[in-house]
């Protein structure tokens, strides 16, 4: 069943044409084991330069540029981009332009964006200039040693990418304080989260409500890399903290089975953090 979602709250990276889908799929990261042409390295794509090339064989640098904010939210060994304007979908490479088809403007200049944060940040890993092509089930297709995940709202977009060596999987969300509204926490929260929320007095109510709401997004990228299983909000608890610190851990426990991480430490963490007018969060799963 779709899933309602806050009014420009972060929906999926891939759904470019615009059409409506359901939250329950996280298509806008991609851990898949194989993921990529085979037999890739990281020498096949190195370049002069991290751009793209523009009529006449001028390179047009990529305006993305790496992230203190994302990288703050893993362990050492990601690396974080991050865009604050409109993806420009010039810049975007044949290989990924070809996936637009009729989108219409707005989710365009996102996928674009995505694709700046994405390929600054795995040019940091070694893979310059990589074409970000699209899965079946419309995620990025990773290089196959990478994992990453993409997100955007409200005039921001963040990228994060990591060996897959170091870790099984990522998740990266962020949303804006203040649009999820208490309308919307029946499908968000599980009585004990709304029941919290309710109890407190604004400006933290919406910080929390935020952060309820892009913890769980960044989880069910997560974890969707290893499980394939499609999750709705109530199928996780954020164990409630007694406030929205400017930043920190958040932990999430499963309310129902989730194949693979029955064997892994839980509760499962990650960590937020608040930057303006929105929260960032991430968290990864590592390696066997």
């Amino acid at each position: 069943m779709p899933m309602n979602m806050p009014p420009g709250a972060t929906a999926p990276e891939e759904n470019v044409t615009g059409r409506s889908s359901s939250r329950q799929v996280p298509i806008d990261d991609s851990n898949r084991p194989g993921a990529g042409r085979s037999g890739e390295n990281r020498a096949d794509w190195k370049t002069q330069d991290a751009g793209v090339p523009a009529e006449g064989g001028v390179f047009q640098k990529n305006p993305a540029r790496l992230s203190l904010l994302v990288t703050r939210l893993f362990p050492p060994g990601v690396v974080g981009a991050e865009l604050r304007t409109a993806g420009d979908p010039s810049l975007l490479l044949p290989d990924e332009a070809r996936f637009l088809g009729r989108a219409v403007p707005k989710r365009v200049q996102e996928f674009a964006a995505g694709r700046l944060c994405a390929r600054r940040a795995l040019a940091e890993l070694g893979f310059r200039d990589y074409p970000l092509r699209m899965n079946g089930d419309r995620r990025p297709q990773w290089p196959s040693p990478v994992i990453g995940s993409i997100t955007h709202t409200g005039g921001i977009c963040g990228a994060a990418v990591a060996e897959r060596r170091q870790f099984r999987a990522i998740g990266l969300d962020m949303e804006i304080v203040g649009r999820v509204t208490p309308e919307i926490w029946p499908t968000i929260c599980t009585p004990e989260e709304a029941a919290w929320l309710d109890a407190l007095r604004e400006p933290e109510r919406s910080r929390c409500a935020a952060l309820i709401f892009s913890a769980k997004e960044s989880f069910y990228k997560c974890q969707y890399g290893v499980t394939r299983q499609w999750l709705e909000f109530d199928d996780v608890t954020l164990e409630l903290p007694s406030g929205a610190a400017g930043a920190g851990c958040f932990a999430l426990r499963p309310r129902r089975r989730i194949a693979s991480l029955e064997h892994g430490t839980l509760p499962l963490t990650g960590r937020f953090e608040f930057h303006g007018s929105f929260v960032a969060t991430g968290m990864v799963l590592a390696a066997h």
